[in-house]
């Protein structure tokens, strides 16, 4: 399932990026073990050049570079502060690094009236372990949640199913060409009756972003899941799109906006879903952020509020 959806991915994306990026520009580029003695000894697997900063990284960043650009240096940079996939919907375009391990979790209640009954939930501890394995592109992802719903005066808790994903970090930035990272990910059965789907449900995420300036950036992402109904309680492909802004208002302190929606597809009564949302970022240490954040439903279809917090820490 992991080569029929990464196969089908790098096929979408090539398809789009046309020639301006291939593997053999990153292999060629990335061959080289280079010193140079600008950076002061800085270990870098790949060459610096004589006048780029060195990036405390162990090989090649991303798996492919844009063609004509070999000055575009992209991937983790440990010497920086971490770059985390929450509290938005948009995960990150980068990945943690090889043998770093990243741990990220939350809080979120969510509130719906529908008909008259309201719905109120609650998600935690909305754990992800993210994990660089095998090279500085490449990330091993596991996720675990435990969700509490009480609807009507009943309640029901239990986990939720488990989610395994790998994120592949596939181009640097280069001017307007953007950041890009593909996310091939499922969910697996392990969850409580009254929070499993039964059933492997694998779906594709396609990442890309840009750096504005030292202050502002933007982000997107497109994706395609497996789902199930559950009016119906029959399988259909959930597509979601999210753009989001970013700011950072001081070196510890960042904001954003964002606006993500669900667009089912074959769906018997499942419909689409918008949502806007916004919250704050701080950072405790380079290795420690700390978040809040907070969304409305812009549908009738959508949930009308949620609200969340979170931690995320790096180990390296």
């Amino acid at each position: 399932m992991f080569r029929l959806l990464l196969g089908c991915g790098t096929a979408l994306l090539l398809f789009l990026l046309g020639h301006h990026a291939s593997a053999q520009c990153g292999t060629d580029w990335c061959a080289g073990h280079v010193v140079d003695a600008v950076n002061d000894g800085c270990p870098c697997d790949f060459d610096c050049g004589s006048d780029a900063p060195c990036r405390k990284t162990c090989g090649c960043g991303t798996l492919l570079l844009w063609c004509g650009h070999p000055e575009c240096i992209g991937g983790p940079d440990l010497s920086e502060s971490l770059v985390t996939d929450r509290p938005d919907f948009t995960e990150s375009s980068v990945t943690v690094g090889r043998r770093v391990l990243q741990v990220e979790m939350g809080y979120t209640f969510t509130e719906d009236t529908t008909a008259g009954t309201t719905t109120g939930s609650h998600s935690f501890p909305e754990v992800l372990f993210r994990y660089g394995i095998l090279a500085e592109w490449l990330e091993l992802r596991v996720g675990w949640n435990f969700g509490v719903e009480s609807v009507a005066g009943l309640t029901n808790d239990g986990a939720e199913d488990l989610y395994l994903g790998f994120k592949i970090a596939l181009t640097p930035q280069c001017d307007w060409l953007p950041e890009m990272a593909l996310i091939p990910q499922t969910t697996v059965p392990t969850g409580a009756d009254a929070f499993s789907a039964d059933e492997v449900l694998p779906g594709l995420n396609w990442v890309y972003s840009w750096e504005l300036t030292d202050r502002l950036s933007t982000a997107g992402s497109t994706q395609f899941n497996r789902a199930i109904d559950d009016g119906a309680d029959e399988a259909y492909t959930e597509w979601a799109q999210s753009w989001t802004v970013a700011a950072s208002l001081t070196d510890e302190v960042g904001a954003y906006a964002e606006w993500f929606a669900f667009f089912p597809h074959s769906a018997d009564t499942a419909k689409p879903e918008h949502y806007f949302n916004g919250g704050f970022t701080y950072l405790l240490s380079n290795n420690v952020q700390w978040d809040i954040r907070a969304g409305v439903g812009l549908n009738d279809a959508a949930d009308d509020y949620f609200l969340g917090t979170g931690l995320s820490v790096r180990f390296q």
